[in-house]
């Protein structure tokens, strides 16, 4: 202990940064110096924590009434359940940053976004947009470290959606606006074709993907089709997608900055396919057959199936406890292999009821954000 006691500050804080959640609060109450430590250099244990641990998976619940949502640690193949009763009201999340989860309310048509850390509790809500959409298509950029601060700089892109028209009437918007974290603020930054703005209001989930300059979103409608937008340009484009019309299910993904499919046909499997530089589209990989019949669980359709996608990893789930099928980056040489999780039906003994679920991948983090000290400023 003379040992310990005897370490720098800031050498402390950096071993501290390799320990998983549960370890670092525990470490944190040893002792005063312990603490003083943890919570003076965040920066080096922010960084550190998401360079160093897989992301956690995280289930919120899509109709249930309570606010908690339950979480997966892959280090200790384990769930837990966490309260959220510190945001004001149940979200739905949109896309994960960095540690944060970017989630709209569901108990609200127009949009207003919101961050949070379920690991620290906290939570924002980003300022309102310029203008009052419901149902726009929502992307998200990551650009660097932050100026100041433990956390990330980050853009929201919101394209189409419908709006208010003259004498009370509704109308698609043609515009786009985005949110840069280091100004806090909105702007409209450019106009979108009537014909997207359509297509992104009415068959484009919010999930979003970005590669090479470009912000994709993949449409919900069968056949599946692609829009993207270049936004150095300001200019939109349209991608066709493999096997377009058999896809059950499909996803975005970005592989080693490439833009990736995800997606799976009636009674055959789930693939992942690459989207290479003459914009052909080459199988990547094939889920195994044993964890295609776990997931789907005898059935043959693929459309109840959703994807995630974070930081080295893609899962493939259905609701909270029938099971996930991960894709996952692991050793030192980058090596990809498929894993099976079981479903999350009991909690220290305790019984959970089988939800349906939207699920996130973020990497566990106690260190507090500057994104939200920008409310409280």
């Amino acid at each position: 202990m003379k040992m310990w006691n005897r370490l720098p500050s800031d050498l402390l804080a950096n071993i501290f940064s390799f320990l998983s959640p549960d370890s670092l609060a525990r470490a944190k109450t040893a002792c005063r110096y312990w603490r003083t430590c943890a919570n003076s250099y965040p920066l080096s244990t922010a960084a550190s924590m998401v360079r160093h641990h897989q992301a956690w998976f995280v289930a919120l619940p899509t109709r249930s009434r309570g606010l908690c949502c339950y979480l997966h640690n892959p280090n200790i193949d384990k769930w837990h359940v966490l309260s959220l009763d510190f945001q004001p009201h149940p979200t739905r999340p949109i896309a994960s940053i960095g540690s944060l989860i970017l989630s709209r309310p569901t108990d609200s048509t127009t949009l207003q976004l919101a961050i949070s850390n379920p690991f620290t509790k906290e939570f924002r809500c980003l300022p309102m947009l310029k203008i009052a959409r419901t149902n726009p298509a929502v992307g998200v950029v990551i650009l660097g470290p932050a100026q100041h601060g433990p956390s990330l700089h980050f853009r929201v892109y919101v394209a189409g959606g419908m709006s208010e028209a003259p004498r009370g009437a509704a109308t698609y918007e043609p515009t786009m606006e985005v949110y840069d974290s280091e100004d806090d603020a909105w702007r409209i930054v450019g106009s979108v074709p009537v014909e997207f703005a359509v297509r992104l209001t009415v068959w484009t989930p919010n999930e979003s993907v970005y590669s090479k300059g470009v912000l994709y979103w993949m449409t919900s409608a069968r056949a599946y089709s692609i829009m993207g937008f270049e936004i150095r340009s300001n200019k939109w484009q349209e991608l066709s997608v493999h096997m377009a019309d058999k896809l059950e299910f499909a996803t975005l993904a970005q592989l080693n900055g490439r833009l990736t499919l995800v997606g799976g046909t009636s009674g055959g499997d789930a693939c992942v396919w690459e989207l290479d530089e003459r914009h052909a589209w080459c199988l990547k990989e094939k889920m195994p057959v044993e964890l295609t019949r776990k997931l789907l669980g005898g059935k043959a359709s693929w459309a109840t199936t959703k994807c995630v996608r974070g930081d080295g990893a893609i899962c493939l789930y259905r609701d909270l406890g029938s099971g996930m099928a991960v894709w996952r980056k692991v050793g030192e040489r980058g090596r990809w292999e498929w894993f099976w999780v079981e479903g999350c039906c009991s909690i220290k003994g305790k019984r959970v009821q089988n939800l349906p679920i939207k699920g996130v991948l973020i990497p566990p983090n106690l260190a507090p954000s500057c994104a939200f000290s920008k409310q409280r400023r």
